[in-house]
């Protein structure tokens, strides 16, 4: 199960998912700004009255907003671990080093089974280059890996030029998983208000092809597991991603939209084919449509792409 408030944000939400088939879950994000706002306000008290209190808090929610603080979510790890017997990995969401290095040391010490490193990062300054925004990526994993002992994960976004030599350089640098993609959400405009505002949309299944294609090309690659997220609902979305060669599927949108019980729904359906196809297991499928199957992977690209092109027939 995938990362969201409403899903991992109630303990019984995670007990729930583990009663109907989820093998871990993946809590909701700390944000960055969380534990600096958290740093900024202590800072706030130590100085009052001498006018240094930061204006830019005023840009991020309340903290009554937030889920959860620090604390909260270290206790919140605490709690889940209790409850249920599945892995539990924690996620820290952000776009610098920050306090990434000492908060990912007490989420090891509150009991997390791993973390996933979510850098939602927008690379808006265009003076940055691709090298400086990729490397940032890089530091924050080596600097995250040499504080834990626990699993990091990398949860990326598919907007590099080269997203395969990413996924390579991220595998050297010890990431022992990779999730693909992170979605960027994209603002919308309120025409009566004027105001920039928040615009969440739930995935869909077509949102699925862009992580599918990418894990294809990477199995086999790269010595980190593969995480496909984005756009699966049914179980024979799961199933493609396996046999492209995902080590894991996650679910959010789904369960948003069907509930947790839906979990079991999409369980049944990955039962269905598989025995309806003659598989009797997961390793059984996982990889056999992977791109290095092909002895020609560009060719393999471009075979796909003019046959998409020259067969589409209108309506």
């Amino acid at each position: 199960m995938s990362a969201s408030q409403a899903l991992s944000g109630e303990v019984d939400n995670v007990r729930r998912a583990e009663d109907a088939g989820a093998s871990a879950v993946v809590l909701y994000s700390l944000f960055e700004e969380q534990l600096r706002m958290e740093a900024l306000e202590l800072y706030h008290h130590m100085t009052a009255g001498t006018e240094s209190f930061a204006e830019s808090l005023t840009y991020f929610p309340e903290p009554s907003e937030f889920h959860l603080g620090p604390d909260g979510y270290l206790k919140h790890i605490q709690r889940v671990k209790k409850a249920v017997k599945i892995p539990v990995i924690a996620s820290l969401n952000g776009m610098s080093l920050g306090g990434w290095t000492d908060f990912a040391k007490q989420i090891e010490q509150a009991g997390a089974d791993a973390l996933e490193l979510n850098v939602y990062y927008v690379a808006a300054d265009l003076k940055m280059g691709a090298a400086e925004v990729e490397k940032t990526y890089l530091d924050i994993l080596k600097a995250v890996k040499s504080a834990v002992k626990i699993p990091v994960a990398v949860k990326l976004g598919a907007m590099f030029s080269s997203i395969g030599n990413m996924a390579k350089r991220l595998d050297d640098a010890g990431a022992n998983g990779l999730v693909l993609f992170n979605r960027f959400y994209q603002p919308d405009i309120d025409l009566d208000a004027l105001e920039v505002t928040p615009n969440i949309l739930l995935s869909t299944p077509q949102d699925m092809r862009l992580p599918l294609r990418w894990i294809a090309i990477l199995h086999g690659r790269i010595k980190a597991d593969l995480a496909g997220t984005s756009g699966i609902h049914t179980g024979e979305d799961a199933i493609k991603m396996l046999m492209v060669g995902a080590n894991v599927t996650m679910l959010c949108s789904a369960l948003l939209k069907h509930g947790i019980g839906h979990l079991r729904t999409v369980e049944q359906e990955m039962r269905n084919w598989m025995e309806k196809h003659g598989y009797e297991s997961v390793s059984q499928m996982r990889g056999s449509m992977s791109q290095i199957k092909c002895g020609d992977p560009t060719a393999f690209e471009r075979a796909q792409y003019i046959r998409a092109v020259t067969t589409y027939k209108m309506s």
